[in-house]
């Protein structure tokens, strides 16, 4: 980077969030771009190859976490924080297993953040003070029960499911992703028995409680 600022792309579904993450950051870094869902992020990311992402784990079409996951098919080495509201260790431990950086929690955004993005444009982690005992424990001492739901969904029914939670109909979803109806049935169901649930609405439930998706 050589005396350039780093290049820092934005993603975030509120847009005076997106105003706010403007003011605290364009002093030290080059806003490219912003996104305002997981699949704009995606494109995004690819088209500008920035140095960071700060990304919300809520957003809508895919959320952060499956979005960083994807990302990481093609680059290997980016590098994500992701700010957020969730102070919970399951969000926490699920975002650095996709491959985040670092999990900051929003309400420390103007302490936080800037040591955060230079932690990681350094190569290092960085976790919220308030959680990182718990989350880097969790981390390190996965359950089997958390290794199995989170090989058990293939990255497709992880897509179906983050749109389950909006509350997007079969229809709906099938448009977003160029499938068909049947297939995102097919999706749901395969799901539901594998969790072992047996309502459309304890699966939305399930998915959220244990961080497979966000609301």
């Amino acid at each position: 980077m050589s005396g350039l600022k780093p290049r820092v792309l934005l993603a975030d579904d509120h847009k005076i969030v997106l105003e706010g993450l403007r003011g605290l950051l364009g002093d030290q870094f080059d806003l490219v771009g912003f996104a305002t869902n997981g699949r704009e992020l995606i494109t995004q990311a690819a088209a500008l190859r920035p140095d960071v992402i700060v990304a919300d784990i809520s957003m809508p079409l895919l959320n952060g976490i499956e979005a960083v996951r994807k990302l990481l098919e093609d680059d290997k080495h980016v590098k994500v924080v992701f700010l957020t509201m969730h102070p919970d260790q399951t969000y926490a431990s699920r975002a650095l297993e996709a491959g985040a950086s670092a999990y900051v929690l929003k309400h420390s955004a103007s302490d936080e953040l800037v040591a955060a993005i230079h932690e990681v444009l350094r190569g290092g982690k960085f976790v919220s003070e308030s959680l990182k005992n718990e989350a880097l424990s969790e981390l390190l001492n996965q359950t089997r029960r958390h290794l199995k739901e989170t090989i058990e969904l293939t990255g497709r029914q992880r897509e179906v499911l983050q749109l389950l939670v909006e509350g997007k109909s079969a229809k709906e979803i099938a448009a977003v992703l160029n499938i068909s109806p049947r297939t995102v049935e097919t999706h749901k169901y395969q799901m539901m028995d594998d969790l072992g649930v047996k309502t459309s609405a304890q699966l939305v439930q399930y998915a959220i409680r244990h961080g497979l998706a966000s609301e």
